[in-house]
């Protein structure tokens, strides 16, 4: 039976459900807690939480991947507890969002070193938490080009792939060219990486969406919801229509079954402000609707959002 990391344990990946395959649950850079105007306490990120998890999960949302990395305040422990109050599967990640996320001890190790702790936290657990990761983050720092730090950590997120069977995902898919020659020179099926964030409004037109599909990744629309419409846009934000048309354009070309869909949203971010207006619940709310309205029927939304997320984050050992 094909199984799947959460914090609760593992499951059958039939149980996942519809699944928010790129989220936070509360996203900070190292040193936020010592920010004194945007940091919460944790009965304040509780209270902004819940409602959130509790409407995805009244929605029919069953999974939600928290794409938090090592150093950006991951805490599976308040994640066990949220998944047992919620009823919402949650999965946690190791790795980095980026190398410049990493701190001086990450970022001084070896892939050796760093394929080692990721491992360790898909097989054994995370910290002293007894919870495994079902995937592992990596990323592209700031500037558009892997630097070295970012190479080690996808030569480890690979090894440490083919050693568990977890999945990759990315923060950004530009330089995509030297990502994939890092996983190619490893081993490892590129259906096991889903290049994220390809339709963000910074990086999308430097993006080579269809390239990396046609060499096997999947692919990641997952800025959905930071729109130049809200009242107050993050700089990464893009017209509504423009990047639906842009989905639309790529599932049409018959890539439906490499796609995956998600929000990016944080539901307590930590030590800045947010972006107010923009959940989870985007996904059942407006996106969801306003694919129905462009005419795809229910089956290929159940395969972007129940059928690929499952097949992705199922354990799959390299043979």
């Amino acid at each position: 039976m094909s199984r799947v990391n959460t914090v609760l344990g593992q499951i059958p990946a039939e149980e996942l459900g519809l699944v928010a395959i790129h989220e936070h649950i509360g996203y900070g850079m190292p040193g936020s807690e010592l920010d004194t105007k945007w940091w919460k306490t944790p009965e304040q990120r509780y209270e902004e939480t819940v409602p959130k998890l509790r409407r995805f999960h009244e929605h029919g949302g069953g999974t939600f991947v928290d794409a938090t990395g090592i150093c950006n305040g991951r805490d599976v422990d308040y994640y066990k507890s949220l998944s047992a109050k919620t009823g919402v599967h949650i999965v946690a990640c190791t790795g980095f969002v980026g190398g410049d996320t990493a701190l001086p001890h990450f970022a001084r190790a070896d892939v050796d070193y760093l394929t080692r702790q990721f491992v360790h936290e898909i097989t054994v657990g995370i910290g002293d938490t007894g919870s495994l990761a079902g995937v592992i983050k990596v990323g592209v720092s700031r500037g558009g080009r892997m630097t070295d730090l970012d190479k080690r950590i996808y030569r480890a997120a690979a090894r440490a792939s083919l050693t568990t069977g977890v999945p990759i995902l990315t923060h950004l898919a530009i330089d995509a060219e030297n990502a994939i020659a890092i996983f190619n020179e490893e081993g490892l099926p590129l259906d096991r990486v889903l290049f994220g964030h390809v339709d963000d409004g910074v990086n999308a037109d430097k993006t080579r969406d269809v390239w990396i599909a046609e060499q096997g990744g999947r692919i990641g629309f997952d800025t959905f919801g930071y729109e130049t419409e809200l009242p107050d846009p993050p700089f990464w934000a893009r017209p509504r229509q423009e990047r639906l048309d842009h989905f639309l354009r790529f599932i049409g070309d018959g890539r439906l079954h490499q796609v995956l869909a998600s929000a990016d949203a944080n539901c307590s971010p930590l030590g800045w402000p947010g972006v107010k207006g923009h959940t989870v619940n985007y996904i059942f709310e407006d996106l969801i609707p306003d694919l129905r309205a462009a005419g795809l029927d229910e089956a290929a939304i159940k395969t972007i959002f129940v059928d690929n997320p499952a097949d992705f984050l199922t354990l799959q050992k390299s043979s």
